[in-house]
């Protein structure tokens, strides 16, 4: 299974049943499935969505927004629960508006999963984890 490493972008292929003993970079030594959300940038972006072998969640966010201060820790307890399964990753809308416009964010925050690098469903709003968790139970 390919998985981008989100320190340095390297693409690390990691046999499927060995995801749960917290791979690490073969380039650069970094876990590949942290425990935590990874910050993506218009430059990080497009590489670690299409080349990751896992399905990817994007949480579209800003700095100033109450419900997305609000849901930051629920993401990012789902992050550690999920994480040989779905990567969890965070758009600063504020910072990275060109991409949040590419990506028709227009409300936040915003919930984007991707597969293949392919944008499979959306969801706006701060969700409680049981619902987060049903949303994401109907793709995994």
């Amino acid at each position: 299974m390919e998985l981008v490493c989100p320190q340095c972008g390297a693409v690390n292929r990691v046999p499927e049943q060995r995801l749960r003993e917290a791979p690490k970079c073969g380039k650069c030594g970094a876990q590949v499935l942290p425990d935590h959300p990874v910050e993506l940038t218009a430059q990080s972006f497009d590489r670690f969505v299409t080349r990751n072998q896992l399905p990817v969640l994007v949480d579209f966010w800003a700095p100033w927004c109450g419900p997305c201060k609000m849901f930051a820790p629920t993401f990012a307890q789902l992050a550690a629960q999920y994480r040989d399964r779905v990567r969890f990753a965070k758009v600063d809308t504020e910072a990275e508006q060109a991409l949040a416009a590419r990506h028709g964010i227009r409300s936040i925050p915003t919930l984007a999963l991707f597969e293949g690098g392919r944008e499979i469903d959306r969801v706006a709003g701060a969700l409680p984890p049981a619902q987060l968790q049903a949303w994401l139970a109907r793709f995994l």
